[in-house]
């Protein structure tokens, strides 16, 4: 068998990843970034037992985990976010990275998990995961 052909094939499928797809949101106020971003491994899939509203998280303390389900309706800033569930809405911190090749549309309903940031006037998420539910 030729060694550069089998070379060639080998090389091309691990640097594939490279080449993956940024995610990120797509809506009113979107910000682009040219930026490339690592993929990262899947995890558990299953029932959640911790899911919440919008409304629970805006009453809850500092550093408390959350799963919401919803929509992102905008962006505000490079990493800030507006997400409603119908119950309430609040704003949402994810980092470049949390995106994960996701692209999120307003349409789009989506599951966030993460932890509560709480301050002295405001309450955000601080977003660790997120998927778009089919």
């Amino acid at each position: 068998m030729k060694k550069l052909p089998l070379i060639t094939l080998i090389a091309a499928l691990a640097t594939a990843p490279v080449f993956a797809a940024n995610g990120g949101f797509d809506g009113p106020g979107a910000v682009t970034n040219n930026t490339t971003q690592t993929n990262q491994n899947g995890g558990f899939i299953g029932p959640n037992s911790g899911e919440t509203t919008v409304a629970k998280a805006l009453e809850m303390s500092d550093d408390s985990w959350v799963i919401l389900r919803g929509n992102i309706v905008k962006q505000l800033d490079y990493k800030h976010y507006e997400f409603t569930d119908g119950t309430g809405t609040i704003n949402l911190e994810i980092s470049e990275k949390r995106w994960n090749g996701v692209n999120v549309t307003p349409k789009d309903k989506v599951e966030i998990r993460g932890k509560i940031d709480k301050d002295w006037n405001s309450r955000e998420v601080e977003v660790k995961q997120i998927q778009i539910i089919k």
